[in-house]
Parts: structure tokens; C-alpha cells; sequence
């Protein structure tokens, strides 16, 4: 399971250090695809192919499932990570994810998440003044 907050650097050719404690359970080779909230989303592969079974299942018929599954597959790329833990990050994914310098790695439960941080801080006060009203709204869920 992937959880945890990581603060890294991109460097000048799009490259980050993935955290240690994730790079065991991504394999050598994971998934880096375009996420929701303007982040990117990383899968190992047996989760990645969980996921794209998922999404093949959507009805072709229905313009939103076939924009999603255009949106979320055309992003997607295969991740190396190299001797010194760190993976290449697309340009397109880098300027999906308008990441610059500084960004964060957050681990959530099956995949981590690569945002800026300037958008990542805003998106967590956002949702942290928000999340007993948030939390409220899981009863549902058996949560």
C-alpha cells in the first residue's frame, strides 16, 4: 500500500527521485499516467491492469466513457526507475501536471500521485478545511 507525503526537485530533463519506500512496490516498471485534479496518477502493473480492465469495461457507446478512457490511456507511459531511484517524466505529463521545479509525491493506497506543489498545497488547505464536512459525506461507504 502506498501512503506517505515525499517532497522532491524535477531537474532539468524531468527527472524525480522516487521515494524509497514506494519503489519496492512499483516494480521496475510501472505506469505514469495523467490523474484527476490536475496530478499524475503511478500503478504498478498488476494494479495498472486492474485498472485497464476496469476502463475497457466502460460502454463505447457513451461519450463520457470513451473521452475518459481517451484522456486517461493517451497519457499513459511505462516508468523506469534507474539506478539512482529516479524515472523520466514526460513533457506532456510535466505540463499536464504544470510541474516546475518542486513537487510532491503522495502515496494513496494503490497508486501514488505526482503534483506540483504549489497546486498540491492548494488543493490539501482546500480540502483540509473541508474534511469533516468531506468525511460526513463517506457515511455511505462504510468507511
Amino acid at each position: 500500500m502506498f501512503m506517505g507525503e515525499y517532497r522532491h526537485n524535477v531537474d532539468m530533463k524531468g527527472r524525480i527521485i522516487i521515494p524509497a519506500k514506494f519503489r519496492e512496490q512499483l516494480g521496475d516498471v510501472f505506469v505514469l499516467t495523467r490523474g484527476l485534479d490536475q496530478c499524475l496518477f503511478g500503478y504498478p502493473m498488476d494494479e495498472w491492469k486492474i485498472i485497464e480492465e476496469k476502463i475497457k469495461a466502460l460502454p463505447l457507446t457513451k461519450k463520457d466513457a470513451r473521452a475518459f478512457s481517451r484522456f486517461f490511456f493517451s497519457g499513459a507511459t511505462e516508468c523506469e526507475i534507474d539506478k539512482q531511484g529516479r524515472i523520466n517524466i514526460p513533457a506532456t505529463l510535466i505540463n499536464y501536471g504544470k510541474i516546475e521545479k518542486e513537487c510532491v509525491v503522495v502515496g494513496v493506497s494503490n497508486r501514488l500521485e505526482i503534483w506540483s506543489q504549489p497546486i498540491w498545497e492548494d488543493y490539501f488547505t482546500e480540502s483540509e478545511d473541508s474534511f469533516a464536512e468531506i468525511a460526513e459525506n463517506m457515511i455511505g461507504f462504510d468507511i
